[in-house]
């Protein structure tokens, strides 16, 4: 169930948020957040990890028999069979040869595994995705693989790799539906996105889906409440990443980046200083020196709030004065970073449920004008995601605009070779070092000192 609703308030509190959520939509202004730091797409796959010198596991066939089911069947995990040689994994369970099937199996299942885990998509297909995924961390292979050999569990521990958030489960058996190649790699393409990212994405978190225009915030692994969002346009796109939010700021200062400076709020420094300040802007230097804020009020850019959400992007969520684009269906319109519609009550749940504070405190801090931090208690991660296919709420799936283009890359790594996996080397045999044979030595009783 989505809550739009903070706990009771003091009068004048519950005054200002209560006509904060309820104040109609006002004509779109012409506002300049921060802009987004475009960084290099990472096209440079991870190296494959070289294991050794450790033995290669024991496969029994019957385990290997579970693994060559399970990369049978493949295609419902939206993964392609043939990368997995299952011919060569079937030779080597009837050729009866331990040391053939023993290499053999290892390798299909940690390529198997590592697809199943981090994906499939070379990172070169992954268009502005910085997500940080700790699952090889999390969930080691090694340890995987071993305890399905001790366990003869091979099938569920593969299983066990998938993401555990029910939108996942939706997807993969929409696939199943699928009735046409087009919609079928429309899926794949989310599912693999779903691998991206961590298995688990915790019990508290904010995601935006930058397709769909939306945030949600999560807490007790709850929807508490959806936000409609303001995403990056196309030519400033909003790139994919997962920092950790550590507080929320009200009545926020607005540091302008260089190129918004360029762009014109320079020369009306330079020429009509008096305007520059009516708007709430101060400054130091001048010319190429020339450093500018916006402070807290009606025109800051940044509106009533700013998510801190410290990274290299320059990307968070904030408020905007331009609420008219919230109105429309599709909203590409900022520099980059994600406006937030009814940010009183986002940063209201933030300051109340992630920073311990009472109604009150939130109310006060917003009347009073000044820039106040709410430090969340445990920091938490903000998904800023990109599913063109999700649950449609009814059991099934929709598929949403793909407004910057990143479906047709990964789609295009289908038809090429994954990303590749650790291999275990055998160690070699140990060196055998060759006998000497002596003659023994005949003694004299009384000449040899030894009795």
């Amino acid at each position: 169930m989505v809550k739009n609703t903070l706990p009771s308030m003091r009068p004048a509190a519950a005054l200002i948020l209560s006509l904060a959520l309820a104040a109609p939509s006002v004509l779109a202004q012409e506002v300049k957040e921060d802009s987004v730091v475009l960084q290099p797409d990472k096209v440079t796959d991870d190296a494959p990890v070289v294991v050794a010198p450790v033995a290669l596991p024991a496969w029994s066939e019957a385990n290997a028999t579970a693994l060559l089911s399970a990369i049978e069947g493949a295609g419902d995990e939206g993964l392609f069979a043939k990368d997995y040689n299952p011919d060569d994994l079937a030779a080597a369970i009837m050729s009866k040869d331990q040391a053939r099937l023993d290499k053999v199996a290892t390798d299909a299942f940690l390529l198997f595994a590592t697809h199943l885990r981090d994906g499939r998509t070379p990172n070169a297909a992954r268009k502005q995705w910085f997500m940080v995924d700790s699952d090889d961390t999390d969930e080691p292979l090694l340890p995987l693989l071993t305890n399905a050999l001790a366990t003869n569990n091979v099938a569920q521990a593969l299983a066990g790799l998938d993401p555990v958030h029910p939108d996942f489960a939706v997807l993969k058996a929409s696939l199943k539906k699928a009735k046409t190649p087009a919609e079928a790699n429309g899926i794949r393409v989310n599912i693999e996105r779903w691998r991206w990212m961590p298995r688990d994405l915790g019990e508290r978190y904010v995601v935006s889906n930058v397709p769909e225009y939306l945030t949600r915030v999560i807490h007790g692994g709850t929807t508490i409440a959806t936000h409609k969002a303001v995403v990056g346009k196309a030519s400033t796109p909003t790139p994919q990443l997962n920092p950790m939010a550590t507080g929320v700021i009200v009545n926020p200062t607005w540091t302008l980046p260089r190129s918004i400076i360029n762009e014109g709020i320079g020369a009306t420094i330079a020429n009509n200083p008096a305007s520059a300040r009516r708007q709430g802007y101060t400054w130091t230097g001048s010319g190429k020196t020339l450093s500018v804020v916006q402070q807290p009020g009606a025109n800051n850019a940044l509106g009533v709030m700013k998510m801190e959400m410290l990274n290299p992007h320059a990307i968070y969520l904030h408020d905007t004065p331009s609420k008219g684009a919230f109105a429309a269906a599709a909203r590409a319109f900022s520099h980059g970073c994600i406006r937030t519609e009814r940010a009183l009550h986002f940063s209201g749940l933030m300051a109340v449920y992630f920073a311990g504070k009472s109604p009150e405190e939130f109310g006060e801090a917003i009347a009073s004008g000044k820039t106040t931090r709410f430090g969340f208690e445990q920091p938490f991660p903000v998904y800023v995601a990109y599913w063109t296919v999700v649950p449609d709420g009814k059991g099934g799936v929709k598929k949403l605009a793909d407004i910057y283009g990143r479906d047709a890359p990964v789609v295009a790594s289908f038809a090429k070779q994954g990303r590749p996996a650790g291999a275990l080397i055998a160690p070699p045999p140990p060196e055998v070092v060759p006998t000497v044979q002596t003659t023994a030595r005949a003694t004299t009783p009384g000449t040899s000192g030894i009795y």
